[in-house]
């Protein structure tokens, strides 16, 4: 990542008011605003990292909902801690009650409502921060969780800071939306985050964005799930095999029966990764369990699918056994549209225009889903992903880090686009 050169964009600035050049010259506020916060946002970032927030941390999460609320309120902010847990999607591994998510909201003069989210939460357990807290070597500072979503929320509180700093109040309103059970598919906060996506003129969200690839993204695949229980009847399988009724096999039958249903022409993926059955081997197993990844790039898929896999489980080996099927809908996927590509675009003419740096755009869904695809769900409006710092290693236990040089970049296009978005300058339809 190139060194972002705040003293140079400064002076280009005044250069380009000085000769009228045609170039578009950063803004020099903006400009000087990132750097200054970007050793503050370094302090929230160990600050969030040096609190363990795993999805099902309760007390972790509190914590941390707590001190990001804290943070909101002093910039001025009207904020909400929201418990999701009443209105929660169950899931078969959705717990009982989630962490609160924080909701800032900012009033300003104008007209347009923009929607900024990220989460909290994290995939790591208690106990794992004593061996890995934050650190940083050279241009990456790592820490559990630093790159999902912990940048997020520090990039968008600090992209708040600039703006109260401007005094840039021409935006309708502004609302921060951090969430904290997304790695758990988002089961208690996906309603509230529909909700506020469909009352806002423009999301924007803060996952990071990547080492290698420096790029937006418009589009990610929509995951499923699909359980198989079958029942069947213990019997021994040595002397009286025929006296049982044998739930493993009727539940390879149902495998095998259902191995054919990925559609490569629309990008739909249902793939069959775990199964279980039996206790002992000299038993004729009476249970059997088994289930399947599923990936749509449309919501219309989901219903194919799901139809699809209704009809033959139907079609039964053994007609004694009870064969129970769950379809269970984790994330729709974002899709990418004309108004979120034309914003892209005005990102991207930012990002080159006035800090000279490339910016990718990607309206092909890669990777796993994020909660941008809620927000898009019910509304025409652009919603875009990977507003957040270049990172590595989401996930990986003992490699997630941020590039630092990243920091000013993605602050300086955050704010820029909060301004551009509020003036009605991006050309998104809206």
């Amino acid at each position: 990542m190139t060194q972002f050169p705040h003293r140079k964009l400064l002076l280009a600035a005044v250069c380009a008011a000085c000769f009228g050049t045609a170039f578009a010259a950063p803004d020099a506020q903006v400009a000087s605003l990132a750097a200054k916060e970007k050793p503050a946002l370094l302090d929230t970032l160990k600050e969030l990292v040096s609190i363990e927030s795993g999805s099902r941390d309760l007390d972790g999460l509190e914590k941390i909902s707590d001190l990001i609320a804290a943070k909101f309120k002093a910039l001025g902010g009207q904020v909400e801690l929201i418990d999701p847990s009443a209105e929660a999607y169950r899931m078969e591994d959705t717990p009982e009650k989630m962490g609160r998510v924080v909701r800032a909201t900012f009033k300003g003069t104008g007209k347009k409502k923009i929607l900024l989210i990220a989460h909290m939460d994290t995939v790591y357990t208690v106990g794992m921060l004593n061996k890995q807290p934050f650190r940083i070597d050279g241009d990456k500072a790592y820490g559990l969780g630093i790159a999902d979503d912990k940048q997020g929320v520090a990039v968008i509180t600090h992209i708040v800071s600039m703006l109260q700093a401007m005094k840039f109040k021409e935006y309708g309103t502004l609302t921060v939306l951090i969430n904290g059970d997304e790695e758990i598919s988002s089961p208690g906060a996906r309603a509230l985050i529909t909700r506020m996506g469909s009352e806002h003129d423009a999301v924007l969200s803060f996952e990071g964005a990547y080492v290698k690839e420096d790029k937006l993204s418009l589009a990610t695949a929509g995951i499923a799930s699909v359980t198989l229980h079958v029942t069947g009847k213990a019997s021994h399988a040595g002397s009286a095999p025929e006296l049982g009724v044998n739930a493993l096999y009727e539940l390879s039958h149902q495998i095998l029966q259902m191995r054919d249903l990925s559609d490569p022409a629309t990008g739909l993926k249902m793939n069959w990764t775990i199964s279980k059955s039996g206790s002992n081997r000299n038993v004729i197993p009476a249970s059997a369990t088994a289930g399947a990844d599923v990936r749509v790039l449309k919501v219309s898929d989901y219903d194919r699918i799901e139809q699809q896999v209704n009809e033959r489980v139907k079609k039964q080996l053994i007609p004694e056994a009870k064969v129970e099927m769950n379809f269970e809908r984790r994330r729709p996927p974002l899709e990418a549209t004309d108004a979120s590509r034309a914003m892209a675009r005005h990102a991207q003419q930012i990002y080159k225009d006035e800090l000279g740096l490339p910016l990718g755009a990607d309206d092909k869904a890669a990777g796993g889903g994020t909660d941008a695809a809620f927000a898009a769900l019910k509304t025409k409006a652009p919603v875009i992903e990977r507003f957040g710092l270049q990172g590595f290693g989401a996930h990986s236990a003992d490699a997630e880090y941020v590039l630092v040089n990243s920091i000013e970049p993605r602050l300086y296009l955050g704010t820029r686009m909060v301004m551009d978005i509020a003036r009605g300058k991006t050309a998104s339809g809206n």
